[in-house]
């Protein structure tokens, strides 16, 4: 996890001079006309008049969450958020794709709390059909209690690209030409959460909660999707839009290079004690 000066300078004058953009946060959407506070009792709130801003508590009792009032089939959503601080562990705060059912489709932002002094744990995933396992967790590169930063999924035909401040820590791509699913048929909604997984989310569960620091809040602001709006059976949405489209170029793979030699904690596709028999066949 630790890069040397010269490869973190190497990496700054990419992204200083990079013309690409994967995704930069307009902040055109607004809390109160985009989403809705689905469940927590009152934990959820939006703080003020333009819907920019909203928080999620949660408390022993329960936590919380909010989810857009449109379902799309592709998109990008973006939003920034500043986590938990302090001692989190057991909590998990949210920033996700999902579609309904049994058989859902799904692409994940979670944030797994820890105790004072140690990393919040980036964990992605992708489900297709229901069945996720491909699971990519990262420490990031700064502290996300502090400020703001930016989180995007971008969702298209072709890939799914997690990014991350505008560097890209994570492309999936569209592999059904070798017989692997991808998440194309299911509209999704965007949902956020901020909820208790003490049993597994810190340390796989070692690190339990502690409730005498609650209720723990996180915030969430500049909310804005672009997306191909389903409704009525149908999708509708400009097919020129730059993100429809989005692909990586040689800049965006590097810095996915960079991000997952220096800060990537688990990578399923080197797991081999849970593939034994060979890791899937979306890694090769």
């Amino acid at each position: 996890m630790k890069s040397s000066c010269g490869t973190r300078f190497a990496f700054l004058v990419l992204f200083l001079f990079a013309v690409q953009s994967v995704c930069v946060n307009a902040g055109t959407g607004s809390f109160h006309k985009d989403v809705k506070i689905h469940w927590g009792d009152g934990r959820g709130k939006i703080h003020d008049n333009e819907g920019k801003l909203l928080s999620l508590s949660l408390d022993k009792s329960s936590g919380s969450g909010f989810q857009s009032n449109d379902e799309f089939l592709y998109g990008k959503a973006e939003v920034q958020m500043k986590l938990v601080p302090g001692n989190s562990a057991g909590t998990v705060t949210t920033f996700y794709l999902k579609s309904p059912g049994t058989t859902w489709d799904e692409i994940d932002f979670e944030f797994l709390g820890n105790i004072s002094g140690h990393p919040y744990t980036l964990h992605t995933n992708v489900y297709t059909k229901g069945s996720g396992d491909k699971e990519q967790q990262f420490h990031l590169w700064f502290d996300p209690t502090r400020e703001f930063h930016t989180y995007c999924i971008t969702w298209n035909p072709e890939r799914i690209i997690f990014t991350v401040d505008n560097v890209p820590i994570r492309e999936f791509k569209n592999s059904e030409s070798i017989g692997i699913p991808f998440p194309k048929i299911q509209p999704m909604r965007l949902y956020a959460s901020l909820w208790e997984a003490e049993h597994w989310a810190t340390r796989g569960g070692l690190e339990k909660t502690d409730w005498s620091k609650a209720p723990f809040t996180a915030f969430y602001r500049n909310y804005n999707v672009e997306g191909c709006v389903w409704a009525n059976g149908k999708s509708s949405c400009a097919a020129n839009s730059p993100w429809y489209t989005q692909k990586l170029d040689q800049r965006g793979m590097n810095r996915v290079k960079w991000a997952q030699r220096n800060y990537m904690v688990y990578n399923y596709c080197t797991d081999k004690k849970r593939f034994p028999k060979g890791v899937p066949a979306v890694c090769t």
